[in-house]
């Protein structure tokens, strides 16, 4: 602090020592004069850090303030740290809560007890009840107030689906009204998109759907069954395109016994079939000459319950198809064994 002298004095530590001396031991006026001089000036300036630590204002901190600016240049060095600017109240809390507080207007939709739909076109009018009857549901889900759901022109909510077989959810969420038979698959698809569980449950337990299952059932035992409906269908494209024809033919051989049949049967044939080692399994492995083959499964149904499911899921996909046996494979195995394998031919038609 002896460095910061004022501008009166020498600016020598041998000036002040004289000074503090003269003032205890000189009483000459000269030298109080300049002691006062001394001290006054100290105490105007040495109390302005403090003043600008304590009370400076945000943002202010990096400007040099009028008394810093007056002071004299020797005194910017005196070791005094100010503090970081702190932000102001009035930019940081009050906008947290009132942006929460936005957002959540905006995601909660208000609806009213009567809705208006347009279900791809088609109107519908309905209680808000109705929609929520069932929890775990999209339509619940929808018209919870947790998710926007847009409008039309005429302020109807927007739903982008045929409305053919909405009129059939309506009904069942009403009054757990089932649909008729001839729609009860185009409503087990539209039940599915709309994720309601209980229609679905009771849809399956009638016909057609109860039927489905127990072919399915069926069906699952047949490796590769919809790879083979597939190559039916390649095939008979392929051809007639190639014979520029309205339809087009193909041979099918559907077995069901993995043993091949010969005019030589014996009344035990049934244990040769279990009598046999690997390596005489496999003599009568073969493929027939045909294009797809079928089989063989182990269950009650018989050939002509898969020539039906056949016939049955190409007509489904709007493929006219009839078949007819034409023969059995007359392949030579082994010894007196020929394969006897029913061949089948099919005759799909394009238009």
């Amino acid at each position: 602090m002896q460095q910061n002298g004022s501008s009166g004095s020498n600016g020598s530590d041998g000036c002040g020592a004289r000074e503090r001396q003269a003032l205890s031991f000189s009483p000459l006026p000269a030298a109080t004069t300049r002691v006062r001089r001394f001290i006054q000036e100290r105490q105007r300036t040495l109390p302005l850090p403090k003043v600008m630590v304590v009370f400076s204002a945000a943002g202010d901190a990096d400007k040099p303030s009028d008394a810093i600016s007056s002071s004299d240049p020797t005194e910017e060095g005196d070791g005094v740290r100010k503090p970081p600017a702190s932000p102001s109240p009035k930019h940081t809390s009050p906008s947290k809560p009132l942006r929460s507080s936005l957002s959540t207007q905006e995601q909660q939709q208000e609806f009213p007890e009567v809705i208006s739909l347009n279900v791809g076109g088609t109107y519908f009018t309905t209680r808000l009840s109705t929609l929520r009857r069932h929890e775990d549901t999209m339509l619940a889900a929808m018209f919870s107030g947790r998710h926007y759901i847009p409008r039309d022109a005429e302020g109807r909510f927007f739903i982008d689906r045929d409305g053919a077989y909405f009129g059939d959810i309506l009904n069942f969420l009403r009054e757990g009204e089932l649909p008729h038979r001839d729609r009860v698959r185009a409503v087990h698809r539209e039940a599915q998109y709309y994720a309601i569980g209980p229609l679905l449950d009771s849809l399956e337990d009638i016909q057609p759907l109860t039927g489905e299952k127990v072919r399915q059932a069926f069906l699952d035992l047949l490796p590769y069954y919809k790879d083979n409906l597939e190559r039916i269908v390649e095939i008979a494209k392929l051809r007639a395109m190639q014979k520029k024809a309205r339809f087009a033919k193909l041979k099918v051989c559907v077995y069901k016994e993995e043993m091949p049949i010969t005019p030589y049967e014996r009344p035990l044939f049934n244990s040769l079939r279990f009598e046999r080692s690997d390596s005489e399994a496999k003599l009568f492995e073969h493929h027939c000459e045909v294009d797809v083959t079928f089989g063989p499964w182990e269950a009650v149904a018989d050939v002509y319950d898969l020539l039906h499911c056949i016939v049955s899921d190409l007509a489904e996909r709007g493929i006219a198809a009839e078949q007819q046996c034409i023969g059995v494979c007359d392949k030579h195995l082994i010894n007196h064994y020929y394969c006897k394998r029913p061949i089948y031919e099919f005759k799909i038609t394009w238009w």
